[in-house]
């Protein structure tokens, strides 16, 4: 015991003057992965500017997957919340996510370019980007063309776990990814999988192999370990950090902020975070959580069956609810195991968007039809010629390739390339001369109808009186019609509403 607190007290010595710094989740990835991006664009307005005061080094405000979210659903117009909610921070630089990805959608790249050019308009110049192969060939195009628009770019390393990516795997990328000079690399373990042994290998075989490039690193909490994978990183030297604020930090999203700068300062480091300042966005959420009937993100168990299949967590609500619709839920276990073994067949791709989809939606169809591929998505077969990266043809089991590229559907795609626009046709096409960039690149993502819906629906819904509970409450009874009128008293105060004739 004693040789233990003298080891602790020389490594609290050692780590007096490190600085840790944080990058805020809540907003982007949080919403997206604990409330599906349930987030409205008036619950971020109502607490921003107190989330300016955190002291967060920088903050994810928004990123690719929102814009279709916001218009066809939240019917909420996404640059209300990129213009008015970027005023709010003075000094929390804001972060995009994506860059020039699109998801699935394969939208026309000069749509794309003005995508960005109209987000930096608003001030927010950095973004972190990916390439769902860990290609930094095609990373390369795509971070010059953001460099030119005004972008920093953050550049992912994805974490994987398979036969192929290997300590070797991970150094070569790590080089590749030094070698386009991006702002800072992230070491990005998006499906939790990581375990505090790998933490200890690879940080310091990446630290080793970009150089001088910044390193900072973003961790999902699937599988319960990413906060002692955080205080490894921490002793290796890595000094930025991706947190979340409960109720969205925890669950399928990124460790707390409370918990990681709690135990930062615990091992003798300077988490650089106002936690006091942290406690009423928290409050905020939280009333949220409670009021809309939102998940509250909480720490997870170990669960192996995460390292076979490596399905995301919002995948696999997903899938349930598909095999649901057709009565088959209860096969939801059988499904992934189809996906482990169709991922093997594919080559092992990352389980992240759009990859894992392909997986997981091959995997349910051959469950659903009992004889595996004997029908195949449009996907497979796209990803089979390799027009979601080139090195998927090149890695996939030959048999497996042979018996998706035999169909004749596979003729239609083997010449396919995205169809290209200028932004002159793209407007001839939709929306015409008189619709605004910002609205013609809403209209082009999520269509005519949506967008239409969204104007009509008019300004998001005001939040202001969620941190007031008393106007909270006086604005929710003047809402029930059915009575004429509402006594308040408590503590010699009474309040009467009457509604008029």
């Amino acid at each position: 015991v004693a040789v233990f607190h003298d080891t602790h007290r020389l490594e609290r010595s050692d780590n007096r003057m490190q600085q840790i710094n944080f990058v805020d989740t809540t907003v982007r990835d949080g919403s997206l992965s604990l409330w599906a991006l349930g987030m409205r664009t008036g619950a971020m307005l109502a607490i921003a500017e107190r989330m300016d005061q955190c002291g967060f080094e920088s903050m994810e405000f928004f990123g690719f997957a929102g814009y279709i979210k916001y218009v066809k659903e939240h019917k909420e117009n996404p640059w209300v919340w990129m213009g008015e909610g970027a005023k709010k921070f003075r000094r929390t630089r804001l972060r995009y996510h994506g860059g020039l990805a699109s998801g699935f959608e394969k939208i026309p790249r000069s749509v794309r370019l003005l995508m960005i050019k109209r987000v930096a308009a608003h001030g927010i110049t950095l973004t972190r980007s990916s390439d769902p192969w860990n290609d930094y060939d095609a990373a390369a195009v795509e971070i010059a063309a953001l460099q030119e628009l005004g972008m920093e770019v953050i550049v992912n390393i994805i974490y994987s776990v398979s036969p192929r990516h290997t300590d070797e795997y991970f150094a070569t990328r790590a080089r590749q990814a030094a070698a386009i000079k991006p702002y800072r690399i992230c070491f990005k373990d998006v499906g939790g999988l990581l375990t505090p042994d790998r933490t200890r290998a690879l940080i310091p075989l990446i630290q080793q192999n970009i150089g001088d490039v910044p390193l900072e690193f973003h961790a999902h909490c699937n599988n319960g370990m990413a906060p002692f994978n955080y205080l490894e990183a921490m002793k290796l030297g890595v000094e930025t950090f991706h947190t979340g604020i409960p109720p969205l930090a925890n669950g399928s999203g990124q460790p707390s902020i409370f918990n990681v700068a709690g135990n930062a300062q615990a091992l003798g480091y300077q988490p650089q975070v106002d936690l006091e300042a942290v406690k009423p966005v928290e409050k905020h959420f939280t009333t949220i959580a409670k009021l809309e009937g939102h998940p509250v993100g909480a720490q997870r168990e170990y669960d192996h069956a995460q390292y076979l299949h490596q399905v995301p967590g919002g995948m696999i609500s997903n899938l349930r609810f598909q095999l649901g619709k057709m009565g088959m839920a209860h096969r939801i276990e059988e499904t992934l195991e189809e996906c482990g073994r169709v991922r093997a067949e594919f080559g092992y791709p990352i389980m992240v968007t759009p990859l894992a989809q392909f997986v997981g939606s091959q995997a349910a169809i051959n469950i659903i039809t009992g004889e595996r591929y004997k029908e195949v998505t449009d996907q497979a077969i796209q990803y089979a010629l390799g027009h979601w990266g080139k090195e998927a043809p090149t890695v996939m089991d030959a048999g497996v390739k042979d018996k998706i590229l035999s169909r004749p559907r596979a003729k239609d795609w083997a010449n396919w390339s995205v169809p290209e626009m200028s932004l002159p046709e793209v407007r001839r096409k939709v929306g015409g001369s008189n619709v605004s960039d910002e609205e013609l690149i809403l209209r082009v993502i999520a269509g005519d109808p949506a967008v239409d819906a969204m104007l009509a629906a008019g300004a998001p819904k005001d939040y202001s009186a969620i941190s007031q509970p008393l106007a909270l409450l006086i604005s929710e009874l003047a809402k029930r019609k059915q009575y004429r009128q509402v006594y308040i008293e408590k503590n010699g105060m009474m309040l009467r509403l009457e509604q008029g004739s």
